[in-house]
């Protein structure tokens, strides 16, 4: 198939920062994209082909704009499945499949896979909602602290949190989730995996995550990780054997911990474009925003290698602001060299809301994590 300058449309649901990142190696290869979003102030609605605004959650609208395409892919997890079958039933290419997103959706079911496949993760228990889990600590069969996670609809730290006390369970939604153990780590680390249609696969470099404390957010990626190679293999192994079970196509981000005494064990998966890899515009022979379109279509992969150390500092609403987004000295860290913003295009700011990234390349690691940490305090997201 002709995917160049032809009749061929690429279909994207959900418009937010990794369908409009998406869309850039998509205009450069000159493809013809259309994308669905319920925002019709979606960053992705400038860049692609058609824009369609609707429901992802909806059966009929997600079928029927996936009609129009010959590929259908996704940046956002919460889509109508049943939509997705129905289309790939009828001919339509979906990437990652259905059969892979369900299995991922549901934090439950993640957690059931793994434990199914002899994937190192931390010890959990699914509940039904609040009220089992309130139960179980009753019951005495559930230890403080644990990590309690919603089920489903979690997203940049929502839908989770540390409980240390029955206190904490008491404004927790009445919806299913699990309990985690809570694991001591000396990393959060992770592996996006690139796969295609036909089966090539390669991974990107170990990456290591520092969260902001109370957000639960990523603030810094850094790429390579500050680990041993050997602990950084034992990743990448892990990493690779969780993508040949789930047997995805696109790409597949790996969230894992690094143990105190060096175990892996995974967190959660991501099978799409992802936050731990946003460093790779600036710092790698191949984005990751390439490589995923690479493997939807089954086009040979490109190199995931780095070019030289990269730096992510995530730009998140600052509290106490919310309205229209202002950033504030972005032309001082303009003046650093190495430094590139991305601004998402999302007008309204509110608190720790992810409003743009900004990337920061250096031959020395040590150089570029000191930029990172004056970039960080330097340029701020506020509002009128």
């Amino acid at each position: 198939m002709n995917f160049f300058s032809s009749d061929f449309k690429l279909g994207i649901l959900g418009g937010g920062q990794l369908g409009k990142m998406l869309l850039t190696e998509t205009r450069k290869f000159d493809i013809q994209t259309y994308v669905l979003d319920p925002s019709d102030e979606a960053p992705s609605a400038i860049g692609c082909n058609k824009f369609y605004q609707g429901d992802l959650t909806d059966f009929k609208t997600v079928y029927e704009f996936g009609k129009k395409v010959d590929v259908l892919t996704f940046e956002i997890e919460m889509v109508n499945v049943e939509a997705l079958e129905q289309l790939e039933s009828e001919g339509v290419k979906v990437y990652p499949s259905p059969k892979t997103l369900k299995q991922i959706q549901n934090k439950g079911f993640q957690k059931d896979f793994y434990k199914r496949n002899n994937i190192p993760t931390a010890p959990y228990q699914r509940y039904t909602g609040i009220s089992e889990l309130i139960a179980t600590i009753k019951a005495g069969s559930l230890a403080y602290p644990f990590v309690w996670k919603s089920a489903e609809f979690g997203y940049d730290g929502n839908g989770v949190k540390v409980v240390r006390t029955i206190d904490d369970v008491q404004n927790l939604p009445e919806v299913e989730c699990i309990s985690e153990e809570m694991i001591p780590f000396k990393n959060e680390l992770a592996v996006i995996v690139s796969r295609s249609a036909s089966g090539q696969i390669k991974t990107y470099p170990v990456v290591e995550m520092e969260f902001h404390p109370e957000a639960n957010q990523v603030e810094y990626v850094i790429c390579p990780a500050r680990i041993s190679d050997e602990v950084a293999e034992k990743a990448r192994l892990i990493a690779l054997e969780v993508s040949k079970k789930f047997d995805h196509v696109g790409l597949l981000a790996v969230e894992m911990f690094q143990t105190d005494d060096d175990e892996i064990l995974v967190n959660e998966v991501a099978p799409r474009p992802h936050n731990s890899g946003h460093y790779s515009i600036e710092a790698s022979y191949t984005s990751q925003f390439e490589n995923h379109i690479r493997a939807i279509l089954d086009l040979p992969l490109g190199n995931t290698d780095s070019k030289v150390a990269g730096v992510m500092v995530n730009l998140v609403g600052a509290e106490g602001f919310s309205g229209q987004v202002k950033y504030e000295n972005i032309e001082k860290i303009l003046d650093i060299p190495g430094v590139t913003p991305h601004i998402y295009g999302k007008k309204q700011t509110r608190p720790f809301r992810k409003m743009g990234h900004v990337t920061i390349v250096d031959q020395d690691m040590a150089q570029a994590r000191k930029i990172a940490e004056v970039v960080k305090n330097t340029i701020r997201v506020v509002s009128n």
